[in-house]
């Protein structure tokens, strides 16, 4: 009497891969993303990104850079803040795959990669991004990353990153 191979009940066996290649591109064509709501220390970041511009705020006491704005300096608490341009060149300093849309307004692009991003000439400022113009399969931590800007509508842009062309 032959016996059946045990099964593993918890092992997960994928199934098949079927349809359009799994490392396809993200469609970000049919996204409608939110818009964002500027306030008083988000406006000048939302109005450089509308120039092409990336704008960081940056404290004038310690000449340190920080993202998301605040009202003070996040190191020194000091009050005198003002936003500069950075390059926009930088590292993938995290990401995650996103294989189900939270936001059904993502759906579409869905799987994409989501990206966290310090900046060169902004150490320790991280920006939330998604990459975009390349494979999500090709979001690694210290990838190196470029911004590119996305129109959402004719008052906002959004700035999101690609892989850089000059990998140094």
């Amino acid at each position: 009497m032959t016996s059946l191979p045990r099964a593993n009940i918890l092992a997960r066996v994928p199934e098949p891969r079927t349809g359009p290649d799994v490392t396809a591109m993200s469609d970000w064509s049919r996204v409608t993303r939110p818009i964002p709501v500027p306030n008083e220390w988000t406006k000048p970041f939302w109005e450089a990104a509308k120039r092409g511009v990336l704008a960081l705020q940056r404290c004038q006491a310690c000449k340190h850079f920080q993202h998301p704005p605040y009202a003070t300096c996040v190191r020194c608490m000091a009050t005198d803040l003002a936003f500069e341009p950075v390059s926009g060149a930088g590292t993938i300093y995290a990401y995650t795959i996103m294989y189900h849309a939270g936001d059904k307004r993502f759906a579409a692009a869905i799987p994409y990669a989501s990206i966290i991003v310090e900046l060169d000439d902004a150490p320790g400022a991280l920006l939330a991004a998604n990459l975009l113009e390349a494979p999500y399969t090709e979001a690694k931590v210290g990838r190196r990353v470029e911004v590119v800007f996305q129109p959402l509508n004719d008052d906002f842009t959004l700035p999101q990153f690609r892989l850089a062309r000059d990998t140094r």
